[in-house]
């Protein structure tokens, strides 16, 4: 079996960083992503894929990137359900984030990654998810 989801857009809206009741950090995110064909006459289309980042990889996207801020996701799909305040079930198709990583942009109100000795700090990370299937505790 093979699952594996390659994404680059912009950010949505600004990642949210939680703790679960174990203590591991989890950054939630979307990210707008410009279909390649669009029709003669018709206006572009942009497809909203939800985003989870887990442990370290989590907590560097919050410090690293913000809303308008172009990003490149490698990860895989993953579906979920949970039941909402009324009781109705729901069901979520999200991208469980194995690595991401800048695109080469420059954006003067987003943080820039530290660095030292004249060289920047490593622009991607990647971080092990074999313990992301946590449910989710909100």
């Amino acid at each position: 079996m093979y699952n594996k989801a390659i994404l680059m857009g912009r950010l949505a809206r600004d990642p949210e960083l939680k703790t679960t009741p174990n203590g591991v950090s989890v950054c939630t995110f979307s990210i707008a992503v410009d279909r390649r064909y669009q029709g003669k006459d018709e206006e572009k289309k942009t497809d909203f894929f939800n985003i989870v980042a887990w442990r370290q990889l989590g907590e560097f996207v919050c410090k690293y990137f913000s809303k308008g801020r172009s990003i490149l996701v490698e990860g895989e799909l993953q579906n979920r359900s949970y039941t909402d305040k009324d009781g109705i079930t729901r069901y979520i198709t999200e991208v469980n984030a194995h690595s991401v990583h800048f695109t080469g942009e420059q954006k003067d109100s987003s943080p820039a990654p530290q660095t030292t000795g004249g060289k920047a700090s490593k622009a991607s990370t990647t971080v092990d998810t074999e313990e992301a299937d946590e449910e989710y505790p909100f």
